[in-house]
Protein backbone atom coordinates (compact mmCIF):
# COMPACT_ATOMS: atom_id res chain seq x y z
CA UNK A 1 0.00 0.00 0.00
CA UNK A 2 2.37 2.53 1.18
CA UNK A 3 4.45 1.22 -2.26
CA UNK A 4 1.30 2.53 -4.43
CA UNK A 5 1.02 5.33 -2.42
CA UNK A 6 4.94 6.23 -3.54
CA UNK A 7 4.08 5.45 -7.52
CA UNK A 8 0.96 8.02 -7.03
CA UNK A 9 3.09 10.82 -4.96
CA UNK A 10 6.01 10.00 -8.00
CA UNK A 11 3.62 10.50 -11.21
CA UNK A 12 4.49 13.60 -13.31
CA UNK A 13 1.04 15.21 -14.25
CA UNK A 14 2.91 16.99 -17.32
CA UNK A 15 4.18 13.52 -18.87
CA UNK A 16 1.35 11.03 -18.44
CA UNK A 17 2.86 9.12 -20.82
CA UNK A 18 5.56 7.92 -18.60
CA UNK A 19 2.96 6.98 -15.78
CA UNK A 20 3.04 2.84 -15.49
CA UNK A 21 0.00 1.03 -17.35
CA UNK A 22 -2.17 0.50 -14.35
CA UNK A 23 -2.12 4.11 -13.96
CA UNK A 24 -2.77 4.94 -17.27
CA UNK A 25 -5.50 2.56 -17.27
CA UNK A 26 -7.31 4.10 -14.35
CA UNK A 27 -6.67 7.56 -15.43
CA UNK A 28 -8.16 6.96 -18.88
CA UNK A 29 -11.44 4.99 -16.88
CA UNK A 30 -11.90 8.31 -14.66
CA UNK A 31 -11.86 10.60 -17.85
CA UNK A 32 -14.55 8.35 -19.26
CA UNK A 33 -16.32 8.47 -16.51
CA UNK A 34 -16.45 11.75 -15.79
CA UNK A 35 -17.22 12.43 -19.85
CA UNK A 36 -19.88 9.71 -19.08
CA UNK A 37 -21.23 11.34 -16.01
CA UNK A 38 -21.39 15.09 -17.63
CA UNK A 39 -23.10 14.02 -21.32
CA UNK A 40 -25.66 11.72 -19.43
CA UNK A 41 -26.18 15.16 -17.19
CA UNK A 42 -26.22 17.43 -19.83
CA UNK A 43 -28.25 15.13 -22.56
CA UNK A 44 -30.71 13.17 -20.75
CA UNK A 45 -31.42 14.58 -16.91
CA UNK A 46 -30.95 18.16 -17.63
CA UNK A 47 -33.59 18.64 -21.03
CA UNK A 48 -35.80 15.60 -18.53
CA UNK A 49 -35.68 18.05 -15.43
CA UNK A 50 -38.84 19.96 -15.90
CA UNK A 51 -41.17 17.11 -17.13
CA UNK A 52 -39.92 15.76 -13.80
CA UNK A 53 -40.83 18.69 -11.84
CA UNK A 54 -44.49 18.97 -13.39
CA UNK A 55 -44.86 15.27 -13.13
CA UNK A 56 -44.36 15.90 -9.33
CA UNK A 57 -46.98 18.91 -9.75
CA UNK A 58 -49.44 17.01 -11.57
CA UNK A 59 -49.09 14.14 -9.00
CA UNK A 60 -49.35 16.41 -5.42
CA UNK A 61 -52.79 17.80 -7.43
CA UNK A 62 -54.20 14.30 -7.76
CA UNK A 63 -53.21 14.07 -4.66
CA UNK A 64 -54.93 16.40 -3.04
CA UNK A 65 -58.03 16.05 -5.51
CA UNK A 66 -58.07 12.18 -4.57
CA UNK A 67 -58.13 13.49 -0.63
CA UNK A 68 -60.82 15.44 -1.16
CA UNK A 69 -62.62 12.59 -3.03
CA UNK A 70 -62.04 10.36 -0.53
CA UNK A 71 -63.55 12.70 2.27
CA UNK A 72 -66.77 13.41 0.05
CA UNK A 73 -67.33 9.43 -0.08
CA UNK A 74 -66.91 8.95 3.24
CA UNK A 75 -69.11 11.87 3.55
CA UNK A 76 -72.05 10.39 1.26
CA UNK A 77 -74.78 8.26 3.36
CA UNK A 78 -74.28 11.58 6.29
CA UNK A 79 -75.06 14.08 2.52
CA UNK A 80 -78.06 11.52 1.44
CA UNK A 81 -79.39 11.89 4.36
CA UNK A 82 -78.78 15.75 4.50
CA UNK A 83 -80.62 16.17 1.12
CA UNK A 84 -83.65 13.87 2.00
CA UNK A 85 -84.07 16.02 5.52
CA UNK A 86 -83.69 19.44 3.07
CA UNK A 87 -86.26 18.00 0.49
CA UNK A 88 -88.95 16.81 3.02
CA UNK A 89 -88.12 20.74 4.49
CA UNK A 90 -89.03 22.08 1.04
CA UNK A 91 -91.90 20.10 0.74
CA UNK A 92 -93.30 20.84 3.85
CA UNK A 93 -92.56 24.72 3.12
CA UNK A 94 -94.32 23.92 -0.58
CA UNK A 95 -97.71 22.13 1.18
CA UNK A 96 -97.78 25.73 3.20
CA UNK A 97 -98.37 28.08 -0.02
CA UNK A 98 -102.14 28.08 -1.22
CA UNK A 99 -103.25 26.74 -4.55
CA UNK A 100 -104.92 28.35 -7.34
CA UNK A 101 -108.29 27.67 -5.57
CA UNK A 102 -107.67 28.53 -2.33
CA UNK A 103 -106.22 31.72 -2.59
CA UNK A 104 -109.66 33.38 -2.70
CA UNK A 105 -110.27 31.77 0.62
CA UNK A 106 -106.90 32.82 1.94
CA UNK A 107 -107.95 36.66 1.22
CA UNK A 108 -111.09 36.08 2.68
CA UNK A 109 -108.81 34.79 6.31
CA UNK A 110 -106.14 37.73 6.04
CA UNK A 111 -109.14 40.10 6.15
CA UNK A 112 -110.83 38.10 8.67
CA UNK A 113 -107.75 38.30 10.87
CA UNK A 114 -107.72 42.10 11.07
CA UNK A 115 -111.62 41.94 11.70
CA UNK A 116 -110.92 39.50 15.01
CA UNK A 117 -108.21 41.37 16.23
CA UNK A 118 -110.76 44.10 17.23
CA UNK A 119 -109.16 46.32 13.67
CA UNK A 120 -111.04 48.87 11.83
CA UNK A 121 -110.76 48.03 7.80
CA UNK A 122 -110.06 50.77 5.85
CA UNK A 123 -108.23 49.34 2.73
CA UNK A 124 -108.26 45.85 1.61
CA UNK A 125 -106.92 45.46 -1.80
CA UNK A 126 -105.41 42.94 -3.42
CA UNK A 127 -102.72 43.50 -6.66
CA UNK A 128 -101.90 41.11 -9.80
CA UNK A 129 -99.30 38.34 -9.01
CA UNK A 130 -96.32 38.38 -9.70
CA UNK A 131 -94.73 35.39 -10.95
CA UNK A 132 -91.16 34.52 -9.94
CA UNK A 133 -88.85 31.28 -10.63
CA UNK A 134 -91.63 28.72 -9.22
CA UNK A 135 -94.09 30.32 -7.50
CA UNK A 136 -95.65 33.30 -7.37
CA UNK A 137 -97.00 35.99 -5.32
CA UNK A 138 -100.12 38.45 -4.41
CA UNK A 139 -99.18 41.69 -3.08
CA UNK A 140 -102.13 43.01 -0.69
CA UNK A 141 -102.44 46.49 0.25
CA UNK A 142 -104.04 46.87 3.57
CA UNK A 143 -105.00 49.88 5.89
CA UNK A 144 -106.86 49.17 9.75
CA UNK A 145 -107.34 51.17 12.70
CA UNK A 146 -107.19 49.93 15.92
CA UNK A 147 -105.07 50.14 19.57
CA UNK A 148 -101.90 48.99 19.99
CA UNK A 149 -103.36 45.59 21.50
CA UNK A 150 -105.07 44.77 18.34
CA UNK A 151 -102.13 45.42 15.83
CA UNK A 152 -100.19 43.30 17.97
CA UNK A 153 -103.06 40.62 18.12
CA UNK A 154 -103.56 41.35 14.02
CA UNK A 155 -99.36 40.24 13.52
CA UNK A 156 -99.42 37.15 16.04
CA UNK A 157 -102.85 35.91 13.93
CA UNK A 158 -101.24 36.19 10.40
CA UNK A 159 -98.22 34.18 11.43
CA UNK A 160 -100.89 31.68 12.81
CA UNK A 161 -102.26 30.96 9.84
CA UNK A 162 -101.99 27.79 8.23
CA UNK A 163 -100.68 29.45 4.82
CA UNK A 164 -97.35 31.59 4.42
CA UNK A 165 -98.19 35.27 4.74
CA UNK A 166 -95.56 37.71 5.08
CA UNK A 167 -95.67 41.55 6.08
CA UNK A 168 -94.11 44.06 4.32
CA UNK A 169 -93.43 47.93 4.49
CA UNK A 170 -95.20 48.12 7.72
CA UNK A 171 -96.19 51.82 8.76
CA UNK A 172 -97.58 52.95 11.77
CA UNK A 173 -98.27 56.17 12.81
CA UNK A 174 -101.73 57.90 15.09
CA UNK A 175 -105.19 57.57 13.18
CA UNK A 176 -105.43 61.15 13.70
CA UNK A 177 -104.50 63.90 15.75
CA UNK A 178 -107.31 63.43 18.72
CA UNK A 179 -107.73 59.50 18.10
CA UNK A 180 -105.63 58.77 21.61
CA UNK A 181 -104.88 55.62 21.30
CA UNK A 182 -105.77 54.98 18.24
CA UNK A 183 -103.42 53.80 15.17
CA UNK A 184 -103.24 53.14 11.95
CA UNK A 185 -101.47 50.89 10.05
CA UNK A 186 -100.51 50.46 6.27
CA UNK A 187 -98.90 47.39 5.17
CA UNK A 188 -98.27 45.14 2.14
CA UNK A 189 -98.92 41.63 2.66
CA UNK A 190 -97.61 39.27 0.39
CA UNK A 191 -99.33 35.45 0.48
CA UNK A 192 -97.51 32.75 -2.13
CA UNK A 193 -98.82 30.17 -5.10
CA UNK A 194 -96.77 27.53 -6.03
CA UNK A 195 -96.41 27.09 -9.84
CA UNK A 196 -96.87 24.18 -11.48
CA UNK A 197 -94.81 23.15 -14.39
CA UNK A 198 -96.39 24.18 -17.17
CA UNK A 199 -96.44 27.75 -15.62
CA UNK A 200 -92.71 27.72 -15.01
CA UNK A 201 -92.11 26.76 -18.50
CA UNK A 202 -90.07 29.16 -20.23
CA UNK A 203 -92.51 31.73 -22.33
CA UNK A 204 -90.78 31.21 -26.14
CA UNK A 205 -90.14 34.57 -27.38
CA UNK A 206 -91.61 35.46 -30.50
CA UNK A 207 -89.77 36.25 -33.53
CA UNK A 208 -89.26 39.70 -34.33
CA UNK A 209 -92.03 41.08 -37.23
CA UNK A 210 -90.09 41.87 -40.62
CA UNK A 211 -89.64 45.37 -41.53
CA UNK A 212 -91.25 46.37 -45.14
CA UNK A 213 -88.73 47.45 -47.56
CA UNK A 214 -88.41 50.99 -47.87
CA UNK A 215 -90.01 52.12 -51.32
CA UNK A 216 -87.45 52.56 -54.19
CA UNK A 217 -86.56 56.06 -54.92
CA UNK A 218 -87.39 58.02 -58.25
Amino acid sequence: MNRLLEQLRSLDPNDPGRWPLVFRIGAIAAILIVATAFGVYMFAWKPQNPLLQQAQAEEATLFTTLEGKARKAANLDAYKVQLAEMERSFGAMLRQLPNRTEVPNLLVDISQTGLSAGLEEKLFQPSSEVKRDFYAEFPIKIRLTGNFHAVGSFVSGIAALPRIVTLHDIQIQPASKTSGDQLQIDVVAKTYRYLDDEEQAPVEKQPAPKKKAGAARS
